[in-house]
């Protein structure tokens, strides 16, 4: 009997892991059913669909210079069957623009929320448990950059480190990080005195296997909150850094678009179709990221809903 005693404390803490993974998939589910975040997961779905098939769909190649069958530059057509949302300056499928321009638009959005999420729950991670001197460094650090403008802050860096979707997702990063490292911290240092953790403890688990495998499962819905809130604020990074003519000139995006539209004087030629369709893409886009953010709030933070 005296032999198995020291697997006691292990068997009986896998019952509590067991019921906090169960309830992790019980707050998904929760989170789906939740009308803002179903919202806001079917628009990035179709968003999604449109940019794998985008390739499929498009009619035209995005920066293609068509000619009408007289021989004449196709220039600032009207929406027809032939092209629902006419045609540029340039003679430019204006549709197919839209529908390959999701691609890196999304994957500036989604790339970014992987690299906040990720580099925000280390730092918040390791600060929050060990403490210390790498606790110091790294919420100084975090104050230090929370001061830095965003946009300025962005197009330094693309124009330093050139026009790419990658220096873009890497200022993003750097600048958003803090947000979800300091609330994480917060949460790790609450974690960190649970029962839980103690019984860990006890069982002799080393204190990065604590961090791993105790404290980080419980972290990641906060790591996916600020991931989410990150895809908005990149993709309009990319689109205000396109815009302002600092992007990649050689992939078309409806930051490019709006360019395009702005230096074409669309407003003025009563062309909207240059850029209201791309200009209502981001919107929804971005909102998407607000409405799935804003319901998994709810979900970590029930008292919201009695607001």
């Amino acid at each position: 009997m005296g032999a198995a005693e020291p697997i006691a404390a292990p068997l009986g803490l896998a019952a509590p892991l067991a019921a906090r993974r169960q309830g992790r998939l019980a707050a998904l589910a929760a989170q789906l059913r939740d009308p803002y975040a179903l919202a806001g997961v079917s628009i990035y779905a179709a968003f999604l669909l449109v940019a794998a098939f985008a390739d499929q769909l498009a009619p035209y190649d995005p920066t293609e210079i068509l000619f009408a069958a007289d021989g004449e530059l196709a220039a600032s057509l009207p929406p027809s069957a032939g092209h629902l949302l006419g045609t540029t300056q340039l003679g430019r499928d204006v549709f197919s623009q839209l529908l390959i321009g999701a691609r890196p638009s999304l994957f500036v959005g989604l790339t970014a929320a992987l690299a906040v999420g990720a580099v925000g729950t280390v730092a918040g991670l390791v600060a929050g448990y060990l403490g210390g001197i790498a606790d110091r460094v790294l919420m100084r650090l975090a104050d230090i950059v929370l001061g830095l403008p965003f946009l300025p802050f962005v197009i330094v860096v693309v124009a330093l480190l050139g026009p790419s979707l990658q220096h873009i997702v890497l200022a993003v990063a750097l600048l958003l990080w803090p947000n979800a490292a300091r609330v994480i911290r917060s949460q790790v240092l609450t974690l960190a005195q649970r029962q839980f953790v103690e019984a860990a403890r006890v069982t002799g688990a080393g204190e990065w296997r604590i961090m791993l495998v105790h404290i980080a499962p419980n972290i990641l819905p906060l790591s996916f909150l600020y991931g989410t809130i990150a895809v908005g604020w990149a993709i309009l990074a990319q689109a205000s850094v396109s815009f302002l003519g600092f992007g990649d000139s050689d992939s078309v995006s409806w930051g490019t678009m709006l360019q395009d539209a702005y230096a074409s004087q669309a407003l003025d030629r009563g062309q909207y179709a240059w850029f209201v369709p791309p200009g209502l893409c981001i919107v929804l886009v971005v909102l998407a990221g607000f409405l799935i953010s804003r319901g998994y709030e709810e979900l970590l933070f029930p008292r919201l809903r009695d607001g």
